[in-house]
């Protein structure tokens, strides 16, 4: 029968206790034998070891033999009996002291008389990949993908000797200006160290300008602490300092403080958006319209909401320029299967570098107010423009010029970073993002939704705030601020030129003007033979390409599949934020590696 689990033990012993876990036998030198056999006779040392989710086991306090057995030990009445008197005989003698030759051999008559059935079996998981949320599963994000996740085994064989044909990973395949060596903005750091430390408020090692900023900073968080919440929508004179930015920005163009939501990096400003904006099912599913090539984050969202993506192609012949046109015919074949109500764009683009001319900005708002649709303006590069054709020009700015029949009507949420620009703070995780003509309910079901993750990362609102509220002409600390800045985007946008003109010199790759952002996007020749190798690994062709140009040079770069692309075409996005020498060595790696990629292959 199966027996309820009972230690047995003579008075005077430590503890009597009940499990229902299952049973081993240490002897020695290892373990009893497998379950379903009987328990080995025990060593002079013995131990039979209960464990699981019982309450513990039997103890003997004069000899330390544990005797225990639970649910899991098939015993008949008989030889539960006969093991009992067995121990209280053998195990437990009155005196205290090391067991004789009598106690071992009543131990070892106690176990044979013990026949232990196979341990429970593992219950089935209630998460599993069949039981999981099916659009969770969807989600893909290529920028930490698989080629990322290869990058990580190789650094680690590195570090463990392994021989390879280079010494380092470069990682190119993200956008982490300080990851590559860039050097903080000295009077951001400055403010951050006052504000997460206050009592350097005394030193006379920092600035005057810088003081004032983190004092306003302290005094507006609760306890004069960074690591007080704040209200979820953000603190207040932090978004009140990013209306004024804005406004300054865009030329006088009124900017409302109510208007402003600080998030955790424009990612979080993005998702929570589309959140409130996706609703219905079937047809009436929201559809959103993305950029192809897209920053992977939004089909991502889209992916994890059950939204539709709708694709929207841009034009890679004229330097990845977005045509309405393109617009049109997206929203046209999308109605047939989903309600299309958001498009989003990329400017300046990313992964593909293009800045938007004001006439295309302009033709795009018009299109969002004629098909009714939600425009999202990802801005997190607006800093970052270095073809001297081409200037940065707000969503907010030219919607507002374009009078009131627009900037009354057309429901526009713009996003902007830490992370990128000049400043390359990607950990702070400070961001925001302004919502104009949102409906007034709409506002208080937004708040309620940012209440949900209380509020964003107390030190990213105030970078944030110093991004916002830079030092100004006349202040301490403004002609370093304004060098360091300077000599941030001078270097971008050398290595911007630096790229085009290299990539555009080795045969089967070429690449559009890196207007602006922060990555080259080349398009790359593949050979039909390196196709069908691809296909033969399961891989998609740049995914093959990508993966070589790192087992074999150590370079990690996202393929162009990733972001998306038109159907036979093959890229990959490289980042351009390597120190120059260090940049010189990627691009020649790379040329070297796609030579003998083509004759390999052709």
């Amino acid at each position: 029968m199966h027996a309820l689990g009972a230690a047995f033990a003579e008075p005077g012993c430590a503890a009597l206790g009940l499990c229902s876990g299952a049973w081993r036998v240490r002897v020695a030198g290892g373990w009893a034998p497998s379950p379903g056999a009987r328990l080995a006779p025990l060593a002079e040392t013995a131990l039979v070891w209960a464990w699981g989710t019982g309450a513990g086991l039997g103890l003997c306090a004069t000899c330390s033999f544990s005797f225990s057995f639970c649910a899991k030990v098939s015993l008949d009445g008989r030889a539960m009996q006969r093991a009992a008197a067995l121990v209280r005989r053998g195990c437990c003698p009155r005196t205290p002291g090391p067991w004789s030759r009598s106690q071992s051999s009543a131990a070892a008559e106690a176990s044979a008389v013990l026949k232990v059935r196979p341990e429970r079996s593992r219950r089935e998981r209630i998460l599993t990949l069949e039981s999981m949320n099916p659009q969770v599963k969807a989600v893909e994000y290529a920028v930490r993908g698989p080629i990322v996740l290869k990058a990580v085994e190789i650094e680690n064989e590195l570090q463990r000797g392994i021989k390879k044909p280079f010494t380092e990973v470069i990682r190119a395949n993200i956008g982490d200006a300080q990851a590559m060596g860039q050097q903080p903005i000295t009077f951001l750091r400055q403010v951050m160290a006052l504000c997460t430390y206050p009592n350097l408020l005394d030193s006379p090692s920092f600035p005057e300008d810088a003081k004032k900023r983190a004092r306003r900073i302290l005094q507006a968080c609760g306890g004069n602490s960074l690591g007080s919440y704040s209200a979820s929508q953000g603190v207040n004179c932090i978004r009140e300092d990013v209306a004024a930015y804005i406004t300054r920005r865009d030329g006088g163009v009124p900017a409302d403080p109510d208007n402003i939501y600080l998030t955790t990096g424009a990612s979080d400003g993005i998702s929570t958006i589309l959140k409130i904006l996706v609703s219905g099912g079937g047809k009436s599913r929201t559809g959103v319209l993305i950029p192809i090539p897209q920053y992977p984050l939004y089909s991502a969202v889209i992916s994890e909401l059950g939204a539709v993506q709708v694709n929207y192609y841009l034009d890679e012949e004229n330097c990845w320029a977005l045509d309405v046109n393109e617009l049109r015919r997206a929203v046209r074949e999308a109605k047939g299967h989903c309600d299309p109500k958001v498009l989003c764009i990329i400017n300046p683009g990313n992964p593909t570098g293009q800045v938007q001319s004001r006439k295309c900005i302009e033709d795009v708002i018009h299109f969002a107010w004629e098909e009714k649709l939600f425009l999202l303006a990802d801005e997190v590069y607006q800093d970052n423009v270095y073809s001297p054709d081409c200037s940065f020009h707000s969503f907010k700015k030219v919607l507002y010029e374009m009078g009131p029949e627009y900037s009354s009507n057309v429901e526009l949420a713009s996003f902007h970073s830490t992370s990128k620009g000049y400043m390359g703070e990607c950990g702070y995780r400070g961001g925001y993002m302004e919502v104009i003509n949102l409906h007034p309910e709409i506002k208080g079901q937004l708040v309620k939704l940012l209440s949900v993750r209380l509020c964003p990362p107390v030190s990213g609102q105030a970078a944030m705030d110093i991004v916002v509220n830079p030092p100004v002409p006349g202040e301490e600390s403004f002609e370093q601020f304004s060098r360091e800045k300077e000599s941030v985007l001078g270097n971008l946008a050398k290595k911007a030129k630096l790229t085009e003109d290299l990539f555009n010199q080795v045969p089967g790759i070429h690449c559009n003007p890196l207007q602006g952002a922060m990555y080259a996007f080349p398009r790359i020749f593949i050979p039909t033979k390196a196709v069908e190798a691809a296909q033969a690994h399961k891989m998609a062709p740049d995914m093959f390409y990508c993966m070589k140009l790192l087992e074999e040079t150590g370079i990690c770069v996202v393929p162009g599949s990733g972001f998306g692309q038109r159907e036979g075409t093959y890229h990959f996005r490289m980042t351009i934020l390597p120190p120059v020498d260090k940049l010189k060595t990627v691009l020649q790696k790379v040329k070297d590696f796609h030579m003998k990629f083509l004759e390999k292959h052709a």
